[in-house]
């Protein structure tokens, strides 16, 4: 094009934006947009843009930014991480420093405070430089009219419209126009001081989506915006020209970082806002020596020893409809709402359970075993926190290191977790529950055999037939007769069968779904779930999570009050709306007298000379309230609970059960593992600790029997020998039918106290107590109980 001809249409050009931008500072905008249609035939793209002329649907709401939300402990204060989209704090202007203010305008818009929205000599700069001589891409834009593009911008990625985010950042006249229209009535609406607050939460400070000046101050400096000093201000300033480029936390930008800084510095300095020892002094400061950086991650991942309870938090979070309809609005919500999320998370009680589990079977173990604990405050299903012996990690490298994982096996797998663990004998309470809730006596005398007729197993429609179950305590055998008193203390199998043969296998059931059981499999949650609901239930054949079974022990410790288990307290955004969150739903599930006598069954398991949990005793004589557990040999287990909390210990291969028999744990060995080896002393560990760390007043008044179902009297048990018959510290199984194939050799142990003479000392059975036979232990001995194992067709003890 001849030079004279281009000369004329930028005059043209030039003449005709002169005249919409005087007319929309003067004239208003009905005048200019009368006048636009001659400014856009300057340019043909702009003519696309002609219906988006218009104010409508922009919202310049500074409190409705996206910002990010903040999970916190119980506590109210402690933090456990951030969630975000953009990592934005948004605060009110007095919390933002003047210097912090100054360097913006004197970097962006020095005539900030004179102009209206558009400056008519920056902007003809910039038109000339950008549009008319192609030099470079000038700026030229005011501060309100940036607001505007970020506001345009950040609105088309919320509505997921990558048109209209192109146009808002697109290099043309006319979104420089639809800019600078908005921009006129903007200073109509809002004041300079509204306008500049808004800016300063909303434009991007740096990587890592890092957006408004709180957030900034935090990352670079490790401060807030309101202590910002100059240096640091125009540190900040400076990275708006291009985040990524100008990001002081990349080496490789040190210098050039620095640069951009010194001339922030000097137009401050020329403008007024500093003096002249200030700049001396600042740009004299390397940069690098003013950085305090703080990392930036943001979810469960970056939350240490409380990932695992972060995670549990945010798919409760994602699957309430409390926080909208779908789980994309609820996401969106977390990552945007600017949400203060206060959970019930114990600091206390989730540190020592992560160090409980990590202590109990080191991570790198070669033997893999997982051990998750569960935590929960009885009476008000608040989830104080989890143990996993694992590190979380919810990226690839999990797939390949066996010590770290995403997956929370204390939880049902609809809440991150696995498939459950069989709980084996700490099924029993569930069993005395049900026993005592049709009016019977824990010390009434029942017969026991180890081949059981299931037909009154029967109930309800539910029909077991007359098929025979091979039943038999741990290590074999039975006893002749015995109290459902003694068959918890010592933790017998035969004996569960002969209560449910008196009772029905749905008494059973309904009181484990009132207590607050259910199977940990998605899809098969209920107690009468065909595969579950079967004779073997009686002897803990059946899954469920730690979190589960904590709750199940929270609610014999609540007086029979039943809770669903909560993580989540408080939940408000930064306009002060509080959003309902899940409730606990406490009710009173069982009659609290029947609570309470198995509350006193469940201690003397712990109290008893050859009770199941004698080394559960926490120190100073305080009431202790355990049961132990063994399933087949894969899983050992203990649940347990003192007034003011509930514990769950379960160990074992989650994924893909594996015998313990034969194997070096934590470097100990045994022939034969039972739950007090690793279970037991893991729940006493943990209990010990917390009391201490949380100055938990004792409290003994709670598990005193009533009378309504302690009458009769308790009579010496004779054990009856069979062809299968070992000891009583045995194995639980998974199914009915057929003979224990584990159960046969055992771990001496004792099963004396009010019930079977001592059995087993070291290296074999004898004859003691009122017993009249010893086990036939292969490993020795041991006082206290040796675990309670289930077998498949065997026993759980």
């Amino acid at each position: 094009m001849p030079k004279k001809k281009s000369s004329l249409i930028a005059r043209r050009v030039s003449t005709l934006l002169l005249t919409y931008i005087m007319l929309c500072v003067g004239g208003g905008i009905v005048v200019a947009t009368m006048v636009s249609p001659a400014v856009f035939a300057a340019n043909a793209v702009a003519k696309a843009v002609v219906p988006s002329l218009k104010v409508e649907g922009v919202d310049f709401d500074v409190t409705s930014l996206p910002q990010k939300s903040v999970m916190y402990a119980s506590d109210g204060k402690t933090e456990i991480t951030d969630f975000y989209a953009d990592n934005r704090t948004v605060v009110p202007l007095k919390k933002i420093s003047k210097a912090m203010q100054h360097a913006v305008v004197a970097r962006e818009d020095r005539r900030f405070f004179q102009h209206h929205g558009v400056d008519i000599q920056g902007t003809m700069r910039a038109f000339f430089q950008t549009f008319v001589k192609r030099e470079d891409t000038q700026g030229g834009s005011t501060l309100t009219q940036q607001y505007v593009k970020n506001v345009l911008a950040m609105q088309a990625r919320e509505d997921d419209d990558p048109i209209a985010e192109y146009h808002a950042s697109e290099q043309t006249i006319a979104r420089k126009l639809r800019e600078m229209l908005i921009a006129v009535q903007m200073e109509k609406e809002y004041s300079k001081l509204e306008i500049l607050q808004g800016y300063l939460n909303i434009a991007q400070f740096g990587n890592h989506n890092l957006y408004g000046v709180e957030s900034a101050a935090k990352r670079y400096f490790n401060t807030t915006a309101e202590k910002l000093n100059a240096m640091q201000a125009a540190t900040i300033a400076a990275i708006t020209k291009n985040p990524v480029k100008f990001d002081p936390t990349i080496e490789a930008n040190l210098k050039r970082s620095q640069n951009e800084r010194d001339t922030v510095l000097k137009l401050m300095l020329d403008q007024g806002f500093i003096d002249q020892a200030t700049y001396d002094k600042s740009v004299a400061t390397p940069l690098k020596d003013t950085l305090d950086v703080q990392t930036i991650e943001s979810g469960c991942q970056v939350a240490g020893d409380a990932a695992f309870f972060c995670e549990y938090v945010t798919r409760q979070i994602l699957k309430s409809p409390e926080f909208g309809a779908t789980e994309e609005e609820r996401n969106k919500l977390l990552k945007e709402g600017g949400l203060k999320i206060v959970t019930t998370m114990d600091v206390n009680a989730n540190t020592l359970a992560m160090q409980t589990a990590r202590n109990t079977i080191p991570p790198d173990d070669p033997t893999g075993f997982e051990v998750a604990m569960a935590v929960i405050r009885p009476g008000t299903g608040e989830v104080l926190g989890f143990g996993l012996n694992r590190t979380f990690d919810a990226t690839d490298r999990a797939k390949t290191d066996s010590t770290r994982t995403a997956v929370n096996y204390a939880v049902d797998q609809i809440d991150g977790g696995g498939w459950g663990f069989n709980v084996g004998s700490t099924w029993k309470p569930i069993n005395l529950v049900a026993w005592m809730q049709k009016g019977k006596s824990i010390n009434q005398m029942l017969s026991t055999s180890t081949v059981v007729n299931t037909r009154g197993f029967s109930c309800n429609g539910h029909s077991f037939g007359a098929i025979p179950w091979k039943v038999q305590n741990s290590g074999g055998g039975t006893v002749s007769s015995e109290s459902p008193l003694q068959a918890l203390v010592l933790s017998h199998n035969t004996t569960q069968a002969a209560m449910a043969s008196q009772i029905g296998l749905c008494a059973i059931a309904d009181a484990a779904k009132s207590l607050g059981y259910h199977n940990s499999i998605q899809g098969k949650e209920d107690v009468y779930d065909s595969n579950s609901f079967q004779p073997p239930m009686v002897i803990g054949t059946v899954q469920a999570s730690p979190l589960t079974m904590a709750n199940v022990y929270a609610t014999i410790a609540a007086k029979g009050v039943e809770c669903t288990p909560i993580a989540i307290t408080k939940m408000t955004d930064t306009t002060g709306k509080n959003y309902k969150v899940p409730s606990a739903n406490c009710h009173q599930a069982i009659d609290p007298e029947v609570a309470e006598t198995a509350a006193y069954a469940i201690n003397q398991g712990v109290v008893r000379s050859g009770g199941n949990a004698t080394l559960a005793q926490l120190d100073g004589g305080r009431k202790t309230f355990a049961k132990t557990g063994t399933n087949e040999d894969t899983y050992m287990l203990t649940g347990g609970f003192i007034p003011q909390v509930a514990t769950y210990v379960a160990v074992g291969n989650a994924e893909t059960p594996q015998s313990f028999n034969y194997k070096t744990i934590n470097g100990k060995y045994h022939g034969t593992w039972y739950g007090m080896y690793i279970a037991e002393p893991a729940w006493r560990e943990f209990m010990q600790n917390y009391v201490n760390a949380a100055n938990i007043p004792m409290d003994n008044d709670y598990g005193n029997p009533s009378s309504k179902y302690t009458y009769g009297a308790s009579s010496t048990t004779t054990r009856k020998k069979s062809s299968t018959s070992t000891n009583d510290d045995g194995t639980d199984g998974t199914t009915g039918g057929g003979t224990g194939t584990t159960g046969g050799t055992t771990t001496g142990g004792t099963t004396g106290g009010t019930g079977g003479g001592t059995t087993g000392t070291t290296g074999g059975g004898t004859t003691g107590g009122t017993g009249t036979t010893g086990g036939a232990g292969t490993t020795g001995g041991t006082t206290g109980g040796a675990g309670d194992t289930t077998q498949q067709g065997g026993g759980a003890q």
